[in-house]
């Protein structure tokens, strides 16, 4: 039987912590979400001023991530890029900001983050991941 490496709850920690401190240091009021590989809510942080919506789009982008399997960017170009049929898929975080997390070659998990620009987002999402040296 094949076994792969998962995320633990100091994973969780780290990752969380890391973002946030990425954000703070650039006074951005987001939501952080972590998710598993098959894109179930593993932790989440909503700092001080973030816009409620955002608590609910972080995880969105984690689980497309997460269960896509490639940053969530990919989904948002394709339909800015007139592929309409991608917002009938079975995903509703299709915005930027979503960043899967590799480990051993394959994905554990996803970091969704929202709640200042796109590009951002994304940057906070890969600060947290970088925690874990992968």
């Amino acid at each position: 039987m094949n076994s792969k490496p998962v995320l633990t709850a100091d994973d969780v920690k780290k990752i969380l912590a890391a973002a946030e401190a990425h954000a703070q240091s650039n006074k951005w009021a987001v939501s952080i979400a972590v998710a598993d590989d098959g894109g179930h809510l593993l932790g989440m942080l909503r700092l001080d001023g973030a816009a409620p919506i955002s608590a609910q789009i972080a995880p969105a982008k984690a689980q497309t991530a997460a269960v896509g399997r490639r940053e969530s960017k990919v989904y948002e170009d394709s339909i800015n890029n007139g592929r309409n049929a991608f917002l009938s898929a079975p995903m509703t975080g299709m915005l930027e900001g979503g960043v899967p997390i590799i480990a051993q070659g394959v994905v554990v998990g996803a970091v969704g983050v929202s709640g200042v620009q796109a590009a951002d987002d994304a940057a906070t999402a890969k600060a947290g991941i970088a925690a874990l040296g992968l």
